[in-house]
């Protein structure tokens, strides 16, 4: 006999418009090529307790081509870094470096800043 309780983890408690976020199909960002992509590189320090880091943004495509470019980028720079909010980090100073890098792949590059 199957129990009438629903389960504590499937409850909905709200629903607004009567789609479920896990219903959602996920939105994919378009694959544009490197030519035609507008990308900015920076080195800043602004909220990371004096660290400098160098921005890369501007960059558009899916989430997976974001992120084996930034473990392409840290590998050439030798350093670690992370992908958080379409933008990749790249902990220290290699503006130039990546700069080079990312012209090297046919990317529209431009250092912004200082």
């Amino acid at each position: 006999m199957k129990s009438s309780t629903p389960n504590p983890l499937e409850r909905r408690v709200y629903s607004e418009f009567g789609v479920d976020a896990t219903q959602r199909p996920a939105t994919a960002r378009p694959e544009v090529p490197p030519a035609q992509q507008q990308v900015k590189v920076q080195a800043s320090r602004k909220g990371r307790k004096g660290k400098t880091v160098t921005v890369i943004s501007g960059i558009q495509g899916s989430e997976a081509a974001l992120a084996e470019l930034a473990k392409k980028l840290k590998g050439h720079c030798g350093a670690g870094g992370a992908v958080k909010d379409g933008t990749i980090e790249v902990q220290g100073d290699h503006c130039e470096k990546v700069h080079q890098y990312l012209i090297g792949f046919g990317y529209k590059a431009k250092i912004s800043g200082g």
